[in-house]
């Protein structure tokens, strides 16, 4: 059974839809041990205690710098005995001694389909405001290994999502959601834990 430790800074919409794969079985082979929030009060810390989930605030605005604030998270997965780390609406920048402590064990789920509007400067609303700016068909989500490039990890799922002529970035952001981000991500955790991914070449390979 691999630890699972999930980062959140807001809602936690992402996290709600992990906990309820690992409630239905479709994470069998992981469980939520503690989720890290970026700051405190933020509705996924309820989330995760309606679940009897351990907590823990790493506040970003206690730490001088990104790499303080890296170190410290680093140290505090570490502690958790962390199998694998999942970014879910975690918004805070960390450095590259996060990624060296787990390489190819953190994913994070981005709302586009990567290369497209993705990194720095793309979260949130703004992903889906400039999609509509560029006038899209289709968008969609990625789950990506995270590595020390933004957004830049290996992919290891994308699902695709239809624009609609009135959509708004709200309206375009909570098709996303619903449709590719509350399902993909759980389905990359599960596939994580059952030891059926592969990295080679900066590819992700999904194992039979």
């Amino acid at each position: 059974m691999k630890n699972i430790v999930v980062l959140v800074s807001g809602g936690g919409t992402n996290l709600q839809a992990l906990i309820d794969a690992q409630n239905s079985g479709i994470i069998r082979n992981g469980k939520i041990t503690c989720v890290i929030a970026s700051k405190p009060g933020v509705y996924a810390l309820e989330r995760a205690k309606n679940h009897n989930i351990k907590t823990r605030v790493l506040a970003r605005k206690d730490y001088a710098d990104v790499a303080s604030y890296s170190k410290a998270m680093a140290d505090a997965i570490l502690e958790e005995n962390t199998d694998l780390v999942v970014y879910a609406g975690f918004m805070t920048i960390l450095d590259e001694q996060v990624v060296n402590a787990m390489p190819n064990k953190m994913m994070n789920v981005h709302p586009a389909l990567i290369p497209s509007f993705c990194g720095k400067g793309y979260y949130g609303l703004k992903v889906h405001e400039e999609a509509l700016k560029k006038g899209v068909k289709v968008t969609g989500a990625t789950v990506h290994f995270v590595t020390e490039v933004c957004d830049g990890g290996p992919i290891i799922l994308q699902k695709a999502v239809e624009v609609m002529d009135n959509d708004t970035p709200e309206t375009l952001q909570r098709r996303v959601m619903e449709q590719a981000e509350w399902k993909i991500l759980p389905q990359a955790v599960a596939l994580f834990c059952d030891d059926k991914l592969e990295v080679r070449d900066s590819r992700v390979y999904i194992k039979e």
